[in-house]
C-alpha cells in the first residue's frame, strides 16, 4: 500500500511539474510577444528560447521566434526556426507564410511562391499568402498569376497599394 501511495504521489507531482511547464512556456511566448511589439527583437528572442526550453514542442514559438530573428535580418535562422515549427505541425500555415517572406526578402521567388502555396492549399482564405504570392510572382514576372492574387487578396481583406497594383499592368 505505501509503494502505491508513494506511486500515486510521484505520478501527481509530474503531471504537475509539466502543467507548471506548460504554464511558464505559455507566460515565457506572452513575454516574448510583449518584447516583439515594442521592437525588443533580442528580448524577445531570449523569451521565446526559455519557452522552447520549457515546452520544445510549441511550434508556434518556433515561428515566431522566426519572425524575430528575420527583423534582425538573421534570415538563416528564422528559417531554421520555422522550418522546426513546420517539422513539429506540418498544417501550420502561418509557418510556410513567414518562411516565404524570408525567401521572397532573398529573391527565391520560386522557393517562396511553393511556400505560399503550400499555406494556401492548409488555409485557401489566408489573405497574406495570396497577397505575398502575388508579390513573389511579380518577381519572377508573372503579372497575370500575380494579379489574381492581388484580387483575392483584396477580397479577403488585405490591402494592396496602388503602385503594386500598378505594377500588374
Amino acid at each position: 500500500m505505501k509503494k502505491q501511495l508513494i506511486g500515486f504521489v510521484m505520478v501527481v507531482a509530474c503531471l504537475h511539474v509539466i502543467s507548471c511547464s506548460k504554464d511558464a512556456a505559455t507566460e515565457w511566448f506572452e513575454s516574448g510577444y510583449a518584447k516583439y511589439e515594442r521592437k525588443d527583437y533580442q528580448g524577445a528572442i531570449a523569451d521565446y528560447t526559455k519557452a522552447i526550453d520549457l515546452k520544445p514542442d510549441y511550434a508556434q514559438v518556433y515561428s515566431n521566434r522566426g519572425v524575430a530573428k528575420s527583423d534582425l535580418k538573421d534570415y538563416q535562422g528564422a528559417v531554421a526556426d520555422y522550418n522546426k515549427a513546420i517539422d513539429l505541425k506540418p498544417d501550420y500555415a502561418d509557418a510556410y507564410v513567414n518562411r516565404g517572406n524570408v525567401k521572397l526578402r532573398l529573391e527565391d521567388y520560386r522557393g517562396a511562391v511553393a511556400d505560399y502555396n503550400k499555406a494556401i492549399d492548409l488555409e485557401p482564405d489566408h489573405a497574406a499568402a495570396h497577397k505575398n504570392r502575388g508579390v513573389a510572382y511579380l518577381g519572377l514576372s508573372q503579372k497575370d498569376n500575380a494579379r489574381v492574387d492581388f484580387a483575392r487578396a483584396i477580397e479577403l481583406g488585405a490591402s494592396v497599394p496602388q503602385d503594386i497594383l500598378d505594377m500588374c499592368k
